[in-house]
């Protein structure tokens, strides 16, 4: 179901810019992460409200959006062929359009239908169908599948992928595969196989990383520091999908702890940013001379860390 952005800010259609901006910056306030520690609903508002403001406040992106909905935001979204497709009758809940001596049932949406036929093509498409030419069962996408490494799954890339086409041709392509796409995800990319071919539909697997992980759109990091910079605190560079940043390790931080950096994790296609997770692991010396003095740490030790420890 298609989300309302102005009831997102509780706004009706047609509000003004500086609506858009007071009310935004209401539902900011009271949504803020800071104002919110750990209140996972009101940081999924918060983005949401944040999106909302970011198409409304921008007149193209508002204007895509109050035509087409939200389907005129994707990338690669052409008006041009959306109005063509409306010229013919077809919308979003379209059902049979009536030429001269046939019907054309289309059970998808405007977007499916607009997927391989250029606006400019629309009439010599539709006179094809009705002369019962095979064109009418050309194959609309094409599939293919594609491994990608997890930084460029976050961060976006482009692959030169070979894919066969339905008559068994082989072709070379260079695909532009956009940020955020998520293991086991489906990327439909229009063009790629020429202005006026089929999609082309990539089934995406990405690699796992020996230290990063990703759940929805943040990013985990199990970070390693020395013994020394846990107890003296320190300063740490560490990579993100927009470049290294430095992390301020607290004294005597403690193995497990967490460090939040905000909208350092993956953007999604809607605009959306998530957060890294930072978790502390403390090593111990791996030079076999450092067993005295670990040994001769224990009687520093004032409580049993595992008291209370029970199931």
């Amino acid at each position: 179901m298609e989300r309302d952005l102005y009831a997102e800010l509780g706004l009706k259609r047609g509000a003004s810019k500086e609506e858009v901006r007071k009310a935004f910056r209401k539902l900011a306030r009271e949504l803020h992460p800071d104002r919110n520690p750990g209140n996972r609903r009101a940081e999924e508002r918060f983005k949401r409200v944040a999106y909302a403001h970011d198409v409304l406040s921008d007149d193209r992106k508002r204007a895509l959006y109050d035509e087409f909905g939200e389907m005129g935001l994707r990338e690669g979204f052409d008006p041009e062929r959306a109005r063509a497709a409306r010229a013919w009758g077809v919308g979003s809940d379209a059902g049979p359009v009536h030429g001269d001596g046939f019907e054309f049932q289309w059970s998808g949406s405007l977007d499916d239908l607009l997927r391989g036929v250029g606006a400019e093509g629309f009439g010599s498409f539709f006179e094809a169908f009705a002369q019962g030419s095979p064109r009418r069962r050309q194959a609309r996408e094409v599939s293919a599948t594609v491994t990608l490494p997890f930084a460029d799954a976050v961060k976006g890339c482009e692959q030169s992928l070979e894919v066969r086409l339905p008559n068994g041709e082989v072709r070379t392509v260079q695909a532009r595969i956009p940020p955020g796409v998520e293991d086991g995800g489906r990327l439909r990319l229009r063009g790629a196989l020429g202005k006026n071919g089929p999609d082309l539909v990539l089934s995406v697997h990405v690699e796992p990383h020996p230290w990063f992980r990703r759940e929805g759109l943040d990013l985990h990091l199990d970070l390693p520091v020395t013994a020394v910079e846990a107890w003296k605190g320190a300063r740490i560079a560490v990579p993100t999908p927009d470049g290294e940043v430095v992390v301020k390790l607290p004294v005597r931080a403690r193995s497990g702890q967490k460090l939040r950096l905000r909208g350092k994790g993956v953007r999604g296609r809607d605009g959306r940013v998530g957060d890294l997770y930072v978790r502390v692991i403390v090593q111990l010396p791996d030079a076999e001379e450092a067993g005295e003095i670990i040994e001769s740490l224990a009687r520093y030790y004032r409580t049993n860390p595992r008291e209370g420890l029970k199931l």
